[in-house]
C-alpha cells in the first residue's frame, strides 16, 4: 500500500491496519455485520441506511439485507459521469446511515473518482458518523494514470483512518480470483473486530496461500503485463466498436458498459444468434423508487477478459449484431 500510494512512513502498520481475508467479496459482506446495528440501536426505531451505487454489486445489498439495514440505492449514471451523489440522501438518510459502499474504479461502468470526491466523501462520513468501504479491486486495471485511492486521500487530510476501511484483491490485479486471497485495511479498533469476526465466523487464509499472496503483491511486473493486455483488449473495442452510438472507453476496469437501448433484448438476442454471452444492464441495477426506472436497462456489461483473438471475435459478433 505505501508502495502503490506513496504513503508517508509509519502511516500504516501492519499487525494493527491491515488483515488478510480469504477473497475481498467475503469482507465486503462481512463488514456489515460491524458497521449495522443491531434492532436494540436502532436511532429512533428507525432502520439503518446502507449506501451504495445503482447500479450495484449484489454482495453489498446481501450485506445490508442480512444484517437488517436498509439498502438504499444512489443513482450512478451517465448524467453523473457514473459517480453517484450520496449527500443527495439528505440529511435525515445521513443521520442514520451505517455504511456506504463505493467501487472505485467502478463495476461496471469503469469511472474514476478524483481526490476531491473521494475527500468529500470521506468528510461526510466523519460528519455524520457512519463507514465506508472503498472496494478497491480494480485499482491495478486502468488504461493510463493509476487511480486515485482513497487511502492516499486520507494521507492528504492528515492521515486518520477513522471511519474509512480499502478492501484489495488479487482476483483482478493478478488474475486469481480462484486464490481467494485479499485484505482489509482499516483503523485498528475497527481491524481488531473483523479478525475476532473472521476468526469465529470466517475463513482464515492458509498460510500456503498467504505465501503465495505475499509474493504476488510484492511482484508489479506482472500486473504490468495485465494492464498492458486490457489495454489492448480495449484498443480493440474501440477499433470494433468505437463509432457505434453509446460505446465509451472506460479508463479503469475490465468492462465495457455499453448502451444498446434494451440491454435484456440485446443480450438475449447475441446469446442465441451470435454466440456471444453478455449481462444484461438491468440485473446489476434496481428501480429508481420515484420513476419506476431501472437505470441499467439501456445497457449490457461486456467482459474483455479473453485472449486478443477471442476477444476480436466476440467485439466483431457484437458490432455485426449492432449493424443489424
Amino acid at each position: 500500500m505505501a508502495r502503490r500510494y506513496d504513503l508517508p512512513s509509519g502511516m500504516l502498520e501492519p499487525a494493527r491496519n491491515l488483515l488478510p481475508l480469504p477473497g475481498t467479496k467475503e469482507g465486503l459482506f462481512q463488514l456489515a455485520q460491524l458497521a449495522v446495528p443491531g434492532p436494540e440501536d436502532w436511532p429512533d426505531g428507525k432502520r439503518p441506511a446502507v449506501l451504495m451505487t445503482n447500479p450495484t454489486y449484489h454482495v453489498y445489498k446481501g450485506a445490508a439485507v442480512m444484517t437488517g439495514g436498509e439498502p438504499i440505492y444512489v443513482p450512478a449514471t451517465a448524467h453523473n459521469n457514473f459517480l453517484p451523489d450520496f449527500e443527495s440522501v439528505g440529511p435525515d438518510v445521513l443521520a442514520r446511515t451505517a455504511l456506504v459502499y463505493l467501487c472505485n474504479p467502478s463495476n461496471p461502468q469503469g469511472t474514476v473518482a478524483d481526490q476531491e470526491y473521494l475527500a468529500q466523501l470521506v468528510t461526510l462520513a466523519r460528519r455524520y458518523d457512519f463507514i465506508v468501504a472503498f472496494d478497491e479491486c480494480y485499482a491495478e486495471i486502468y488504461r493510463d494514470e493509476p487511480p486515485t485511492g482513497a487511502l492516499e486521500t486520507c494521507a492528504r487530510l492528515g492521515g486518520s483512518l477513522d471511519n474509512v476501511t480499502f478492501f484489495h484483491s488479487l482476483s483482478k490485479r493478478s488474475s486469481g480470483a480462484g486464490l481467494r486471497s485479499g485484505f482489509v485495511v482499516g483503523a485498528p479498533d475497527l481491524i481488531d473486530a473483523f479478525a475476532m469476526l473472521r476468526s469465529t465466523g470466517g475463513a482464515v487464509v492458509p498460510l500456503p496461500i498467504l505465501a503465495a499472496s505475499a509474493a504476488l503483491w510484492r511482484d508489479d511486473a506482472h500486473a504490468a503485463e495485465t494492464r498492458a493486455h486490457y489495454r489492448t483488449l480495449f484498443d480493440m473495442a474501440e477499433r470494433i466498436l468505437g463509432n457505434r452510438t453509446g460505446f465509451y472507453k472506460p479508463p479503469a476496469g475490465f468492462f465495457l458498459w455499453l448502451d444498446v437501448g434494451d440491454g435484456e433484448a440485446a443480450a438475449r438476442a447475441l446469446w442465441r444468434d451470435y454466440a456471444v454471452k453478455t449481462v444484461p444492464g438491468a440485473f446489476f441495477a434496481y428501480p429508481d423508487p420515484t420513476t419506476g426506472e431501472n437505470p441499467g436497462k439501456p445497457y449490457i456489461r461486456v467482459a474483455l477478459v479473453h485472449d486478443t483473438d477471442d476477444a476480436e471475435e466476440g467485439l466483431t459478433r457484437i458490432a455485426r449484431y449492432l449493424t443489424r
